[in-house]
């Protein structure tokens, strides 16, 4: 055990009385089934994290896949490894997105999803702590960012009878949590949204999903997957996989899932819900 992970764990026994365990976690996939086969899928934030074990997932379905983020040699390594398309893109410049949209549509040969799940926390610990260029930055990659860029999607488009359109946000446990901070404010923002667009969308044959995992190990959340996955504040002590969530992302893109829209599907074994003690 690294020695960050050991003073944590004693960390945890303090303050919560856990004693130390060695947590794993057991991840069951469902076989390949070309369940996403003829769909073609932009995922922002796809270099790395839960955009790329999405980007892996949906590939593996059969659908053809286009990654963005900010940084083009992660991009260009990511999308080798599992053979889909890149764009590099930067999900605070609004004024790229016309541009950049048209380009991911001409390398698709269109598309029919839009995954918005690039996102940003700075883990400032209470109001205190934030400072205007730490919640211009979260708004912006959170919210703004997403927000516009859906607009953009939708202006291009075609809805058909026979093809369902679907758009996911990947939210997060925090939205559904009342929050002092950027980051959970933009997620509750985005649940709002997704229920909004639902509404109003479902008419041209579009869903509109999100997903909102708990603590998942990935660059933001500073948790790694072979590292300690124990997490005493955890319904079941530990922090989750990419791997996990993508296989709820994936069967809501899927048509195996066209009854559910504006749903908002907290991926963290209940540990929001708010029950009596």
């Amino acid at each position: 055990m690294a020695l960050k992970d050991y003073l944590r764990r004693t960390a945890e026994f303090i303050i919560h009385g856990v004693p130390v365990k060695h947590i794993t976690a057991k991840v069951t996939c469902t076989q390949p089934s070309e369940q996403l086969a003829g769909k073609r899928i932009i995922i922002t934030g796809g270099g790395r994290g839960l955009g790329l074990a999405m980007a892996k997932r949906f590939v593996a379905e059969g659908a053809k896949v286009l990654i963005a983020g900010r940084n083009e040699a992660t991009l260009k390594e990511s999308a080798q490894a599992i053979g889909c398309l890149y764009l590099k893109l930067d999900v605070r410049q609004v004024e790229t997105f016309d541009a950049f949209m048209q380009q991911a549509f001409d390398m698709l040969g269109g598309a029919d999803c839009l995954v918005n799940n690039a996102g940003v926390s700075h883990h400032e610990g209470d109001i205190s702590r934030v400072t205007v260029e730490d919640f211009d930055t979260q708004i912006n990659t959170n919210l703004r960012g997403a927000y516009f860029l859906t607009q953009k999607f939708l202006a291009r488009y075609v809805p058909t009878a026979e093809k369902n359109g679907h758009i996911l946000f990947i939210s997060s446990e925090r939205g559904m949590m009342a929050d002092d901070l950027p980051y959970g404010l933009t997620k509750a923002a985005v649940n709002s949204l997704v229920q909004a667009l639902a509404v109003t969308l479902v008419g041209k044959n579009i869903r509109v999903n999100a997903v909102a995992p708990g603590v998942t190990t990935s660059d933001m959340t500073r948790v790694k997957a072979d590292g300690d996955l124990f997490r005493a504040s955890q319904a079941t002590e530990r922090v989750y996989l990419p791997e996990e969530v993508a296989e709820t992302a994936c069967f809501l893109l899927s048509e195996a899932s066209n009854v559910l829209n504006g749903q908002i599907l907290v991926c963290n074994e209940g540990k929001s819900i708010n029950f009596r003690r």
